[in-house]
C-alpha cells in the first residue's frame, strides 16, 4: 500500500485550445476537471494500476467536498484533515503542440493545530504502508521543515518515505535522509544553486543531493527521460513519445511507476519512464493504465549519456 500526502491538494480543470491568444475569447476543444495536487496525482496513478493507495490531505470548503468526491469515485480511499480555508482550485489551458500554461491558486492558510492535525492523521494512517510519498508544495502557515518532521516520524515508525517537492522544503528535509528524492530538471539546478545543460551536470547534481542526505535521487529530464542516482550507480532511462498532450502530472506518474516497482534500482526506474512517457500522451492530468503503458518501449542503462545536452537547458 502506498499513503500519499498532499497537504496543498486542487481541483485542476484542464482546457483544450486551439492557440492561446491573450485578450481574446477563447473556445475550448475539450476540458475536464481532475483531482489535483501531486500526491493526489500519485494516487490516481497507483489506483489505475490496480493497487491500493490512501491519499491523505486537508479538506476545506466546497472544493475540499468536491475534490474527495472526485477521489472515492476513482475507488482511492481518502483520508481527509478538515481545515477551514478552502481548498483552491486550478487552471490549465493546453494547446495541440504540447504547450500547457498553467495558473495555480495559492491555497488555504493553515493553522498550527491544522498542521499538527495532519502530522498526526499521517501516523496514524501509516501502519502497513510499504512507502509514504509525499508531494507538492506547503500551504501557507506550514513551515519549510515541515516535510523534514514528516520524513523523521516515517522513519522512526520503520516506513520508507519519498519526497516530491523543492526549495527550502526539500532542502530541510535532506538532512533527515528521505529514501527517495524526485525533483525535476529545474527543482534539482534550484537545489544546487548551478544550471544544468547536461545528463553528465544532473548526474552530479544529483549526487550532491545524495551527499547532502538524500538516500536515492530520480530526477525527471523532460523529454530527455529519467535518471536515478542511488548506492547503486547511476542510470539513465528513456522511452519515445508520438506527441505530447498535456504534461501535467506526468511526473507524479513516473514516482507512482517507480514506487509501484519497489522503489529501487533499474527496473523500478523503468516503470517511472513507461509511466511518464504513457502520461504526457494522455488530456489533462488523466493517470495512465496498465494498457497505456508500453514497457518495451523504454530503454535503460547504467552507460549513462552524460555529455548529452538536455533539451531544455535549465540556467
Amino acid at each position: 500500500m502506498i499513503l500519499t500526502v498532499t497537504p496543498n491538494p486542487s481541483l485542476d480543470r484542464t482546457y483544450e485550445i486551439p492557440a492561446l491568444d491573450r485578450g481574446a475569447v477563447l473556445r475550448a476543444t475539450a476540458d475536464r476537471i481532475d483531482p489535483g495536487g501531486k500526491g493526489v496525482n500519485v494516487s490516481r496513478a497507483v489506483a489505475a494500476a490496480g493497487r491500493r493507495t490512501l491519499a491523505l490531505l486537508p479538506v476545506g470548503g466546497a472544493a475540499g467536498a468536491a475534490l474527495a468526491a472526485l477521489l472515492e469515485a476513482d475507488g482511492i480511499e481518502v483520508a481527509g484533515v478538515p481545515v477551514a480555508g478552502q481548498t483552491r482550485s486550478n487552471i490549465s489551458v493546453a494547446e495541440p503542440d504540447g504547450t500547457l500554461t498553467k495558473i495555480n491558486a495559492a491555497g488555504p492558510e493553515l493553522s498550527a493545530a491544522e498542521s499538527d492535525a495532519l502530522l498526526a492523521a499521517v501516523g496514524e494512517r501509516s501502519a502497513g504502508a510499504d512507502w509514504i510519498a509525499c508531494c507538492g508544495s506547503l500551504p501557507r502557515g506550514l513551515a519549510p521543515e515541515w516535510y523534514a518532521e514528516l520524513v523523521a516520524r516515517a522513519h522512526r515508525a520503520g516506513t520508507r518515505i519519498a519526497l516530491d517537492t523543492s526549495g527550502p522544503s526539500l532542502t530541510a528535509a535532506l538532512r533527515e535522509r528521505p529514501d527517495v528524492v524526485k525533483p525535476n530538471a529545474e527543482e534539482l539546478a534550484q537545489a544546487v544553486g548551478r544550471p544544468l545543460a547536461t545528463v553528465g551536470d544532473a548526474a552530479d547534481a544529483a549526487a550532491e543531493l545524495r551527499s547532502r542526505g538524500a538516500r536515492a535521487v530520480l530526477a525527471s529530464l523532460g523529454a530527455d527521460g529519467q535518471l536515478l542516482v542511488d548506492d547503486g550507480g547511476a542510470y539513465f532511462g528513456s522511452a519515445p513519445v508520438a506527441a505530447v498532450r498535456s504534461n501535467v502530472g506526468a511526473g507524479d506518474a513516473s514516482l507512482a511507476g517507480f514506487l509501484g516497482a519497489g522503489g529501487t534500482g533499474v527496473a523500478a526506474l523503468a516503470a517511472a519512464v513507461a509511466h511518464g512517457a504513457a502520461a504526457v500522451q494522455l488530456p489533462g492530468s488523466l493517470m495512465p493504465a496498465p494498457s497505456d503503458l508500453d514497457p518495451a518501449a523504454v530503454t535503460t542503462t547504467g552507460d549513462v549519456p552524460l555529455d548529452r545536452r538536455l533539451t531544455e537547458p535549465v540556467p
